[in-house]
């Protein structure tokens, strides 16, 4: 077991009409202008904007409204934000919405509280001293963004997806009302499902240390989630298992799956980032069509641990080899994604990627993570290529 530091600020209020508690967390957190940062016109239909602002009203909170965060969310609208807010004094960010909104709404925070280009953070090339306070209602169950220190950027120019973390962006406060995910299309609750389980997974499947608590509540998720995936799959409408995969998604990405290990793996989620990138897929999805094949590239570098999850977490005897077992685990994952309907490849994703694309996104890649990277199994540009390759 490695050491750890565990930090989770956010404040979360959880359940039905968990939303009508917005006003009062807003002044909690010293909001007194606030910019509403939402997507399309989702939570306009469902009547979520409206319950929003009436609090806002009746606590006498002014706001302005900035919508158009899309999957896969722009630098330009965070610039737009950042503007927006620097004119209208606002001092409290609420992101309505999925992973897309609340990591725009971080963007935006720490462009606000921060000289120079904001990018540069996600860039890598410095740090942020400070953000505005963001707040969320999650309509989504997916990033985990809602308590976790993180967020993603797509840069237009040259279609480049990176993400960047800080105990600035972590938000205030998280209201989880499961009844508002209910609306979503059945890929997008797929897709949610296969995030959520992505991010325990990369933490997951690691050389650098364990922890028995720690594996034993990230097995638990895991299968939480599997379960109720399926569940979902049939009767969207099921409260219970939209609460608990709402709750899976927050623990999945807030550090507590990977406290006493090194960090974890992330090459599925760096892998996915160009892909993202280039052809705009949703995450969840990129991320089933790329494990497949990280999986089968790096499983004898880490044996022990696909051996533990196909057993532990996939429900297969543990008889034979240890490399079967660990093989009829990665072809059990393979099979819940095709269940719930996710892609196991490239092909399956709707992407006719050409070698050249390929070695785009390996290089790309590589230099994201500064040539190496990875904790299942160091992989450098040409291993990345292979896996792509092996995806197609």
């Amino acid at each position: 077991m490695l050491g750890f530091r565990y930090f989770t600020p956010t404040k979360v209020v959880f359940g039905k009409n968990s939303e009508e508690k917005v006003a009062e967390l807003v002044k909690e957190f010293g909001g007194t202008k606030v910019l509403i940062h939402f997507g399309g016109g989702s939570v306009i239909r469902s009547g979520l904007m409206k319950r929003v602002t009436e609090k806002l009203d009746g606590a006498g909170i002014s706001y302005v409204k900035l919508g158009g965060a899309v999957p896969n969310p722009r630098l330009g609208l965070v610039y737009e934000g950042i503007e927006l807010c620097k004119k209208e004094g606002i001092d409290f960010i609420l992101a309505l919405g999925g992973g897309s909104a609340i990591d725009s709404a971080k963007a935006i925070g720490y462009g606000v509280k921060n000289q120079g280009d904001v990018w540069d953070f996600y860039d890598h090339k410095r740090s942020a001293e400070d953000s505005l306070p963001v707040g969320v209602v999650l309509t989504l169950a997916a990033t985990g963004s809602e308590m976790s220190d993180s967020s993603v950027i797509t840069k237009e120019e040259g279609l480049i997806k990176r993400g960047y973390s800080s105990d600035f962006g972590r938000p205030r406060f998280a209201i989880l009302n499961p009844e508002l995910t209910m609306t979503l299309p059945d890929y997008q609750t797929a897709c949610g499902c296969t995030d959520i389980m992505m991010h325990t997974m990369e933490r997951y499947f690691s050389n650098g240390g364990n922890m028995e608590l720690t594996d034993s509540m990230a097995e638990a998720l895991l299968r939480t989630v599997k379960e109720q995936a399926k569940i979902l799959v049939k009767n969207p409408k099921n409260y219970e298992a939209r609460a608990e995969v709402m709750w899976a998604g927050s623990l999945a990405h807030n550090g507590l799956t990977g406290c006493g290990t090194d960090g974890g793996d992330w090459m599925t989620h760096n892998l996915e980032h160009e892909l993202g990138g280039l052809y705009d897929v949703s995450h969840g999805a990129g991320l089933a069509s790329i494990w497949c094949s990280w999986a089968r590239y790096v499983y004898k570098n880490c044996l022990p641990r696909f051996k533990r999850y196909a057993i532990n977490v996939m429900g297969v005897q543990a008889s034979g080899s240890d490399e079967e077992i660990a093989l009829k685990g990665i072809e059990a994952m393979e099979d819940f994604y095709r269940e719930i309907k996710m892609p196991t490849n490239l092909r399956e994703l709707g992407i006719s990627a050409s070698d050249a694309d390929l070695k785009l996104m390996a290089h790309k890649c590589s230099v994201s993570v500064g040539g190496c990277g990875g904790s299942a199994r160091k992989l450098k540009e040409d291993d990345m290529y292979e896996i792509y390759k092996m995806s197609r």
